[in-house]
């Protein structure tokens, strides 16, 4: 190797661990120049802890489902450009995680010390592919439905690939029977990915957020110099709308705006009464 390239080489091991030039080089000596075998020899040694990209922002990436049995798992692998969320070394990474977080039923920190196929920890993979990429890469949520109580239905927005899209949807129902009107299933996940609803019901959001918008409410009226009694009332009807808007049966059906998602469990019911236990809906990036 020559010095020019050895340079690049301590450089680049340096912004991604953030370790000094003698231990990167001390590393690099070690790996024959191997950055990724370079990362492990540091993290085995204790020097490399962390790496400077991690302070960065990753907002792009991807949401995966894997279904099978009625059971369903979904993942959120995040990066920081949406190129690199196209890039195919990171969409093969995504799909062997999302296989491993159904195994181990949505549990992060058993996925994280679980060997891919290649014989290696997935957060020593992620490390590597960190390091071939060049960006801050994060597996930063999962979830898991098991087969027990209902009947689990799932949509993916705009899928890139099967079960691989930006915005990702599951729902759990009680009171459907296959082959009569289980297909109601799949526009509930479609309707939760379109309408994003906080909870079920009012009991599912928590008081603090409610207390926030209240809040919010109250002084916008205000400030628009209505008297405090006529705040009071209209901050009432306000605060009832956002209830609304973001409960899942109270939201308007995104394929009927005269109807309710409540009338369209009510008006596909067979035997028993149609319940949704429980859903889940994830946006690439939300909140990051």
């Amino acid at each position: 190797m020559s010095n020019k390239d050895l340079l690049d080489n301590i450089k680049k091991l340096r912004e991604l661990t953030g370790v000094g030039f003698k231990d990167c080089k001390s590393a690099l000596d070690e790996s024959n120049g191997d950055i990724e075998k370079s990362i492990e020899f540091l993290r085995k040694k204790g020097i490399a802890k962390a790496s400077k990209k991690m302070s960065r922002t990753a907002s792009e990436g991807l949401a995966l489902i894997k279904e099978d049995n009625n059971k369903i798992s979904i993942i959120e692998i995040n990066s920081e450009t949406d190129f690199v969320a196209k890039n195919k070394d990171f969409i093969s990474f995504c799909k062997e995680l999302s296989e491993i977080n159904f195994s181990n039923m949505g549990n992060l920190d058993k996925l994280n010390n679980t060997n891919m196929k290649n014989g290696t920890l997935v957060k020593d993979n992620l490390v590597a592919l960190i390091a071939k990429i060049g960006e801050k890469i994060t597996i930063r949520r999962s979830n898991f439905f098991d087969s027990k109580n209902g009947l689990n239905f799932f949509y993916v927005h705009s899928a890139i690939e099967k079960n691989i899209g930006k915005i990702v949807s599951v729902v759990k129902l009680e009171g459907l029977i296959k082959g009569k009107n289980e297909e109601i299933g799949t526009k509930i996940a479609m309707h939760i990915a379109a309408s994003n609803p906080l909870a079920i019901n009012k009991d599912g959001i928590k008081k603090e957020i409610i207390d926030k918008e209240l809040e919010i409410i109250k002084a916008e009226i205000t400030n628009s110099g209505k008297p405090a009694e006529m705040a009071e009332k209209i901050s009432k009807g306000k605060i009832s709308k956002f209830i609304n808007d973001n409960t899942l049966l109270n939201q308007i059906w995104i394929m009927d705006p005269k109807k309710k998602v409540s009338d369209i469990l009510k008006e596909n019911k067979v035997d028993k009464e149609i319940k949704i236990l429980d859903f889940i809906r994830y946006k690439v990036g939300e909140g990051v």
